[in-house]
């Protein structure tokens, strides 16, 4: 299937969303729950599978292996395709799950493939192809958590993709390695070896607070790196949330637990 080429425009700092602009007769893939408004003329259709696999030639097959591509790394069995059904260029949105960085990727320019987290992925042209990418390393089998199954990308049209936080890219030589946090991992190409290893140090592992594994990622390819993975987030919300059995330590306040009590913080 032919990919749509979209124009697109990304809106906000922190919290971002993007447009995109299809023409008539074009279509974008979304992830499931991330539009955030789209002009008349917009049609939304809910196709079982990845969305790619709608032309003629792909069959019920096709379609059962998209499907089930997607419920390995954990998303839905259903993707949502935007297309543009009236006569002139209409708007759809889609807008970013948390603080962060949403990174508009032309994969022609990258060799047509990213291997990307699972849970990063926002939208993409019609006919971008959303697989997975097992990594089969017994080192990332065994200990890669958020990095063992990952999404793969491929075709020749725009994706976009979000990362937490602030975004870095590297562009790493032949042999260069780079130690990351898994959860900080958000995508690279797949000439790049990706592989899950041990800390080293026993001490280190029981009280530096940084966990047991590492990714270590070494080139020729480009790797994009968030600096606050959603798991880091939501541990942090949690541990300082007292209803969900966290301690709220009174940050800013001189009286501490009295002040949560009196400016209704504490219910």
């Amino acid at each position: 299937m032919a990919m749509d080429v979209i124009d697109y425009e990304i809106f906000g700092d922190d919290i971002q969303f993007v447009e995109l602009e299809l023409d008539p007769g074009e279509a974008a893939v979304g992830e499931a729950g991330a539009m955030m408004m789209m002009q008349d003329g917009i049609e939304m259709d809910t196709v079982f599978g990845d969305g790619s696999a709608q032309s003629a030639q792909s069959g019920l097959l096709g379609k059962l292996m998209g499907a089930g591509k997607r419920l390995l790394t954990g998303e839905s069995l259903f993707t949502t395709i935007f297309h543009n059904e009236g006569t002139s260029k209409r708007r759809v949105a889609f807008a970013a799950p948390y603080p962060g960085k949403i990174i508009a990727i032309s994969l022609p320019d990258i060799g047509g493939t990213m291997i990307c987290q699972k849970d990063s992925f926002l939208c993409a042209a019609r006919g971008v192809s959303l697989g997975i990418a097992f990594n089969r390393k017994i080192g990332t089998g065994l200990f890669g958590g958020e990095g063992f199954i990952m999404q793969k990308l491929e075709g020749d049209g725009m994706v976009f993709v979000h990362a937490g936080g602030t975004l870095a890219i590297r562009d790493l030589a032949p042999g260069e390695t780079l130690r990351i946090d898994t959860g900080c991992v958000v995508g690279f190409q797949p000439s790049v070896d990706f592989d899950i290893q041990y800390v080293g140090k026993l001490k280190s592992a029981l009280f530096s607070g940084e966990g047991l594994f590492f990714a270590t990622l070494r080139g020729p390819g480009r790797v994009w790196v968030q600096s606050l993975p959603l798991s880091r987030l939501a541990n942090r919300i949690i541990k300082a949330a007292p209803v969900a059995g966290g301690r709220s330590v009174g940050e800013g306040s001189l009286l501490g637990g009295l002040g949560g009590l009196l400016d209704g913080d504490n219910d």
